[in-house]
């Protein structure tokens, strides 16, 4: 079990494969990793644990609220020390990071832009993909990664436009995660200098702390959820680039402050960039689609540059072996 969200381990299923995380995989770039769990705890009781409980379940004296969010680790887990949580997470976080880098480093080799799209469920995620999807793929290469619990329906949705689109299932498991990812790219295989675009699980917390390779984590926030989602959930609004508000069609019909909802955002993530969306109108699509267009030109020219350099190091390697034949 993860301590960072507490999902279940080893039940991720990836269209066309069966996935574990006990044997080695030969990732999107050709180099072959290994990844394992660590193994069960055999002892569910920790000598430290009475200390950090108390620290970990600080209420706030004459009022009625308690916060289980204190400690080092930021969280709690009955029958688990903040030291222990703390060091499974680094553990974990670490692990992911690694495979983040594979990914990351095969995007850039193949000049693909890979966004990730976070938000809780029913913010339109989908449907934005979808309108997205037909507004872009006559000028680019596009390709989809799906994740859900459970069900492939929202890539059967995908697939209905033409669009390449594979499901990642994570059973218990709430977000996906660098691993999946670089499985799923083996099967994929998206162009050269073409678009990726993964949709996340629908939750607002675990995906902010996996790093999947992306370029940019997009948060997603429709105006029926409330204006002080940003500050509920700030993890994930702190590590998104870009938020689009959505839903703005259904603005005539709420009670829905989007300048304080902007400017809660923005206390979290000073640097965030927002755009007002709407699938059903159209509203904002323009602004979307060119900040995608000028991410994916960045993302070829940072190919174009590695291409450079690699024939720059060969033009090295056969003069210096030119000398060695003289």
């Amino acid at each position: 079990m993860c301590t960072i969200c507490g999902c279940g381990a080893g039940e991720t299923r990836i269209e066309g494969q069966e996935l574990e995380h006990t044997h080695e995989h030969v990732h999107a770039d050709g180099t072959v990793h290994a990844h394992a769990h660590p193994p069960h705890e055999q002892d569910h009781h920790y000598a430290d644990h009475d200390h950090d409980h108390a620290h970990a379940h600080r209420a706030v004296r004459g009022t009625d609220h308690l916060h289980y969010g204190h400690g080092p680790a930021g969280a709690h887990a009955p029958g688990m020390s903040q030291a222990r949580m703390v060091k499974i997470e680094q553990d974990i976080l670490g692990k992911n990071n690694a495979y983040a880098a594979q990914n990351r480093r095969w995007f850039d080799e193949h000049g693909v832009f890979a966004l990730n799209f976070v938000s809780s469920p029913g913010s339109g995620k989908t449907t934005l993909l979808v309108r997205t999807i037909e507004a872009l793929q006559s000028t680019c290469g596009l390709a989809v990664i799906e994740g859900d619990q459970q069900t492939s329906f929202d890539a059967e949705r995908i697939r209905a436009t033409g669009v390449r689109a594979l499901q990642i299932n994570t059973g218990k498991g709430c977000h996906l995660d660098a691993y999946m990812v670089g499985h799923a790219l083996e099967q994929l295989r998206p162009q050269d200098e073409s678009v990726l675009l993964i949709e996340n699980v629908g939750n607002l917390v675990c995906p902010s702390a996996f790093d999947l390779g992306e370029a940019h984590k997009v948060v997603i926030l429709s105006v029926t959820e409330g204006e002080d989602k940003p500050l509920k959930y700030p993890d994930m609004f702190r590590a998104a680039s870009l938020m689009l508000l959505n839903k703005c069609d259904l603005l005539p019909h709420l009670s829905f402050d989007v300048e304080r909802t902007i400017e809660y955002a923005r206390r979290v993530n000073p640097a965030l960039h927002v755009i007002r969306t709407s699938s059903t109108t159209g509203e904002g699509f323009a602004e979307w689609l060119a900040w995608i267009t000028e991410g994916l030109v960045g993302q070829r020219a940072k190919r174009s540059q590695n291409v450079d350099l690699l024939r720059a190091r060969v033009a090295e390697l056969e003069a210096e072996l030119a000398v060695l034949k003289r």
